[in-house]
């Protein structure tokens, strides 16, 4: 769970010249204190180097105030590519008798140390851009539907959120999923 310190200046790099390119999704956050709180944990440092080595571009996307954390979410145009063909947690994949994905959602997200995002925080990362336009992304799943083998993703078409159901142990090429992450 540690990366090499060249990989790790290599990501904070690359997550600088983001948050800078992408202000509109930060306003009135500073990168030095975003600098600060990452150099100060080296475990969130990794999770973001997973998040950022399969395509899910993290970027800053709020602060949280009661917990003095900034917040990170996957900001990549589309679902990360490579955290896709993924069905939504491990009860699904296990129930698969044949053609198994390689790994669920929510558990390659908590391999990473970060959470899929809820209906809300998709709604929100939507108001900061246009995400999912072709592909889309597992999102949390109230227990009520998981219990009767359901899961929830999001996409974005025809200018309009969309919230759909699925089996849980479906999984698509064009399926993934964001995480979020507060450091």
């Amino acid at each position: 769970m540690e990366i090499s310190t060249e990989k790790r200046n290599e990501l904070i790099e690359t997550l600088k010249v983001r948050f800078e390119r992408n202000m509109k999704r930060h306003e009135g956050l500073s990168w030095e204190d975003v600098e600060e709180k990452l150099m100060a944990n080296p475990k969130k440092v990794w999770s973001l180097f997973e998040m950022e080595n399969t395509g899910g571009e993290p970027d800053v996307v709020a602060f949280d105030k009661k917990t003095n954390e900034f917040v990170f979410f996957d900001c990549s145009e589309e679902s990360p590519k490579g955290r896709r063909s993924l069905c939504f947690d491990k009860k699904a994949l296990d129930a698969r008798k044949e053609n198994k994905p390689a790994n669920s959602a929510e558990e390659l997200a908590s391999t990473f140390g970060i959470e899929l995002l809820s209906e809300e925080d998709y709604r929100y990362l939507q108001t900061l851009g246009k995400f999912d336009m072709k592909t889309s992304s597992w999102i949390k799943t109230p227990d009520r539907i998981r219990k009767l083998g359901g899961a929830l993703f999001a996409d974005y078409r025809y200018d309009t959120i969309f919230v759909y159901h699925n089996g849980a142990d479906s999984y698509y090429g064009a399926r993934g999923f964001r995480g979020s992450l507060k450091v």
